[in-house]
């Protein structure tokens, strides 16, 4: 403001100190009034120069009181500075520290000169200088400097006195302090500040006055209420009432009652806030109050605020009237002032309440009423929903958003460019909730809803890729509600618009679901040629086939995997696991001891190719599968054997032999008894090329019985390792011992006197028991080329034994005395030590504890050699084979009625023998007497 009504120039006199201070002070207002003139005054001359002003006034302070003249000069230069520090403002943004000091001097200059008479309210208008001092202070953050300003403002004025311009001024003042006293964070002072001018309000009747004291207390009343700050003092509802109060009041001392006034106007401002704070508060019937104050004091052609709609449907809500709710989102709705942001947020409050059935009517008024925002709008709806409110249940607000999002209106909103992020943001939320329900087991809702979310997919070319996954993830769905037919639609769709390994593994599923083996089988070789393609797809495959119970499409599967196994290739399973599940599942299956055969064998050539540790791995886990693939082929060796299988047999005890030989070389802890184990398998798989001989009634060729006779070579090496069950233990050594007899007879040159070395050495071991030699006998005495010898001994090391027993077995002495008998009988005098042997064994025993067909057999077959003697006139050697004969029988059961005939016979015989022998004597007399 530039003021030139002052008085006449005061012309000093030279020698006068007070003209030659004024003088100064004019020399220093000249140059600030040169700098405003300039556009080159920096902050630092500027800052020179309010100092050179402050000293100048300290100097010219203790000539105080001045003459008239002199003080009307002092304001004509205070003015005159005041200007120039306009003059300087107007060419920056913003006020500066050196320019608010330069308008303090200004201001001091006035209160240095004081109050000239002739000057018309010269206090006010020096205190209007110094309030406009302190608001720049203030803007400046110099909060202790403004409220200087003020209280020495304050001071110039006199509030008793009535005057209309004083009361203005001395209400801009209190308001200026109370705003210094929020800022400085006492808000009590505040506050009372404010309740002061409320009393100069009484004294004055402008609509100004009370429209800025309403608007502070207004101010501070959102400050309060932005806070949320209820149990504050003072509070955010006491400052909004009186604004409130003060507005009703000035309009009614000011006799302003037009709605277009500004008190009108804030007093509508007020009543929106307060009704806001009371809804913060919860006080519903208070928010309803503060609305109908504010519509019964509108004209109807007057457009409503948007957020008295907005409150006053909150506290219908809040009170439970959701129809009068809904009421009033309708008429916000049909508000053209209102922002479609704050629509969509009061739509979203209402469905909070509403619940789920009201989402299609709402949904309906906002695609009706948001042109530029509806698709966002639509968006935000259907993230009310799905986040809940009102009940309904997840699954019922997942229909509901899914009947929603079908909705051809709210379609047409996310049509265009325009709409790209939001249709994005509609699909995303479809697809999220789609995916909670799938993750649950929902698979109907989810699959509905992903349905819905392809609505907003568009179908150019960048969009393929997530159109193909929608469509594979509704296969998923399909699949899980055995809706085989849809599934296979959506899976088919899916691989037209992109091909990939996943489409073929749920083609596979379907198949299976079908159970279409066959298909399922041609579809597993059909994912080999897909560009996607990863071994992992084929142990998935494995997986699902198990688990529709379709074992021969795991087998498939496992089979297409090992197929793939070649060095340096990363595999999803080791090539050994591979081969183990194989034969499991094979295990499972009847009549497969080939394929299992052919996995066994495979192992063996792979570790063979490969190494042992690449292969079946290294330490305990390595150990561990070496021994499952042993153990399997022993137990299938002995299964195929009691099957009669025994080609089978002896090739799965080869293998098993082998694996392991290989566990002990590994450094299997328990090498002795993988060692033993070896042992066993080489000799039952000779035993077992020697039944299956002796099944097909052929011969061994040479290198067969070599190759037998290697192993149980090697068997030999390694009995001593077999179990320490005696029974175990004595089965495996005759197994041995009988294994190599037979196969040492089967070859080319004579080998009896091996056959017999390796019955004598089985019959030096602890192992032998009398049954394994008899057995042994048995063998050796009959077949193609029987070892008389052999047998021989045998029986007699059998006997031997037998007879030491405690409790011997006399069916087999019998057995082994007939075979005795048998052999010796070349030898006549061999025989009868056989048979005087049997007499020795039998005399003595218990009625019935001989067997009585041996023994029947043993008197006879001993009577009957003493008629060959007979017939040749070997009396003596007969009467020594018929007396052997009687006293057997007489010793054996059941023979009681052949023992008086053969002592008939034996007296005849003697009776012949007596006269055979008086013809002799009489015939070689008759020769003496002619001699």
């Amino acid at each position: 403001m530039k003021i030139s009504e002052l008085s006449p120039d005061f012309n000093r006199s030279s020698g006068d100190p007070l003209s030659s201070q004024i003088s100064d002070l004019e020399c220093l207002v000249v140059s600030a009034e040169s700098l405003s003139s300039s556009s080159s005054a920096s902050p630092t001359s500027l800052s020179t120069l309010a100092g050179s002003l402050r000293r100048q006034l300290t100097l010219l302070t203790p000539l105080a009181p001045f003459p008239e003249g002199s003080q009307l000069h002092l304001w004509k230069l205070s003015f005159r500075l005041w200007n120039a520090c306009i003059d300087l403002s107007n060419c920056r943004d913003r006020p500066t520290i050196s320019l608010a000091e330069l308008r303090q001097c200004a201001s001091d200059m006035l209160l240095v000169a004081g109050t000239p008479s002739s000057v018309p309210s010269a206090s006010v208008k020096a205190a209007s200088f110094l309030h406009r001092t302190g608001l720049i202070w203030q803007e400046l953050g110099q909060l202790d400097r403004a409220a200087k300003c003020y209280e020495k403002a304050t001071d110039l004025v006199d509030a008793t006195s009535g005057n209309e311009e004083e009361l203005r001024v001395l209400l801009d003042l209190d308001l200026a302090r109370s705003q210094i006293a929020w800022e400085s964070s006492d808000k009590t002072l505040a506050i009372a500040f404010l309740s002061r001018s409320k009393a100069l309000l009484l004294k004055s009747a402008c609509a100004d006055a009370y429209k800025s004291l309403a608007e502070q207390f207004l101010s501070y009343g959102k400050v309060l209420l932005s806070k949320h700050e209820s149990d504050a003092s003072p509070n955010a509802s006491d400052l909004l009432s009186e604004a409130l109060d003060i507005c009703e009041k000035g309009i009614a001392a000011t006799g302003k009652y037009s709605k277009n006034s500004e008190l009108e106007a804030l007093k509508s401002r007020c009543l929106r806030f307060l009704s806001a704070e009371r809804l913060h508060h919860e006080d519903f019937e208070g928010v309803l109050k503060c609305v109908r104050v504010l519509r019964n004091s509108w004209k109807q052609d007057e457009t409503e605020h948007p957020s008295v709609g907005y409150v006053a449907m909150k506290g219908w809500l809040g009170i439970g009237n959701v129809q009068e709710g809904e009421k009033e989102l309708m008429r916000l709705v049909k508000n053209k002032e209102a922002a479609e942001g704050v629509v969509v947020a009061a739509a979203e409050e209402y469905l909070k309440q509403a619940g789920v059935e009201a989402a299609p009517a709402v949904m309906v008024a906002l695609a009706g009423r948001c042109r530029v925002g509806g698709a966002a709008a639509a968006v935000r709806v259907v993230k009310r929903v799905l986040e809940g409110g009102g009940g309904g249940g997840g699954k019922g607000r997942a229909k509901a958003v899914a009947e929603l999002a079908a909705d051809e209106r709210v379609v047409r909103l996310f049509n265009g460019d325009e709409s790209k992020r939001e249709r994005g943001a509609m699909h995303s939320l479809l697809w999220n909730c789609g995916a909670e329900h799938f993750r649950i087991q929902n698979f109907e809702v989810s699959a509905e809803l992903f349905e819905r979310s392809m609505l907003y997919v568009s179908r150019e070319e960048e969009s393929r890729s997530r159109r193909a996954n929608c469509f594979r993830v509704l296969t998923l769905c399909y699949l899980a509600i055995s809706q085989l037919v849809r599934a296979q639609e959506f899976v088919n769709e899916a691989d037209k618009l992109e091909p990939s390994i996943t489409c073929a593994f749920l083609k596979f599923k379907i198949h299976l679901k079908k159970k279409e083996d066959e298909e399922a089988i041609k579809q597993l070789q059909s994912m080999l040629t897909y560009a996607d393609f990863h071994p992992e797809f084929l142990t998935i495959s494995t997986h699902e086939s198990l688990q529709n119970k379709s074992t021969r499409v795991a087998l498939s599967s496992l089979s297409t995997l090992l197929s793939l196994y070649s060095p340096g290739k990363l595999m999803p399973l080791s090539e050994v696991s591979v081969v183990r599940n194989l034969t499991t599942l094979l295990l499972r299956e009847p009549n497969t001891e080939f394929e299992i055969l052919k996995h066994a064998k495979l192992v063996r050539s792979r570790m063979v190719e490969i190494g042992i540790e690449s292969f079946f791995g290294k330490g305990a886990s390595g150990a561990r599968e070496i021994n499952w693939f042993a153990g399997n082929c022993w137990n299938f060796g002995l299964k195929t054997g009691r099957e009669m299988k025994h080609e089978l047999c002896k090739e799965f005890l080869e293998v098993a032999a082998e694996l392991y030989a290989t566990s002990v070389n590994f450094g299997d802890r328990i090498g002795d008894a993988n060692q033993a184990m070896v042992c066993k398998c080489l000799i039952l798989s000779a035993g077992a090329m020697l039944s299956l001989e002796e099944r097909k009634k052929g011969c061994l060729s040479d290198v067969d019985v070599k190759k037998g006779l290697e192993m149980l070579e090697r068997a030999g090496k390694l009995l001593p390792l077999i179990s320490t069950d005696e029974s175990i233990n004595a089965g495996f050594h005759f197994l041995h011992t009988y294994n190599s007899y037979q196969l040492l007879n089967k070859g080319p040159t004579n080998m009896q006197s091996q056959q017999t070395q390796i019955i004598k050495s089985y019959a030096s071991t602890k192992a032998c028991k009398p049954h394994h030699l008899l057995q042994l006998g048995l063998t050796a005495s009959l077949g193609p080329r029987p070892n008389l010898e052999a047998a021989e001994f045998s029986f007699r090391s059998s006997l031997t034994s037998l007879l030491s027993l405690p409790h011997p077995d006399y069916h087999s002495i019998g057995v082994i005395l007939r075979k005795l008998a048998s052999i010796s009988s070349h030898s006549d005098d061999l025989a009868y030590e056989v048979y005087r042997q049997a007499y020795q064994i039998v005399v003595g025993l218990r009625v019935g504890e001989y067997p009585e067909e041996e023994g029947k057999w043993l008197a006879m077959s001993a009577w009957n050699r003493s008629s060959l003697a007979v017939r040749l006139r070997q009396g003596e050697v007969a009467r020594k084979w018929m007396k052997l004969g009687l006293d057997l029988a007489r010793q054996l059961s059941g023979m009681e009625k052949y023992v008086a005939s053969m002592e008939e016979c034996i007296k005849g015989f003697e009776k012949v023998c007596s006269g055979e022998r008086d013809r002799e004597e009489s015939h070689t007399n008759n020769q003496l007497v002619l001699a």
